[in-house]
């Protein structure tokens, strides 16, 4: 349940975030979205790569506290850098909710 949870979070909610903040431009908000799943490259720095039991907030570089701090003040910047905020901070949020069910 934990890994549908996890999916569900990464690409079917920002999808109903596009549709309900973004409406007009809606399909460009998703994209913007789904580009932030970028992010999860830092974890090519960890090793090994992937561990199941760890959570990644704090953890990886761009999933630290200050890498936060950088996404909300994106939330003051005009399009498209908004949506991108809004995208890393949905993107943290989902970790850290995985954090939560370990």
């Amino acid at each position: 349940m934990q890994t549908f949870i996890h999916y569900f979070l990464h690409f079917v909610a920002p999808l109903g975030i596009a549709l309900l903040i973004f409406n007009k431009s809606w399909k460009t908000a998703y994209v913007l979205f789904l580009l932030t799943m970028l992010v999860d490259l830092d974890h090519l720095l960890a090793s090994p790569i992937f561990q199941a039991n760890r959570c990644s907030i704090n953890f990886h570089p761009l999933h630290t506290y200050y890498a936060i701090m950088v996404y909300v003040m994106m939330l003051f910047f005009k399009k498209p850098i908004r949506i991108l905020g809004i995208g890393f901070l949905f993107h943290m949020l989902t970790d850290y909710v995985d954090c939560l069910m370990m």
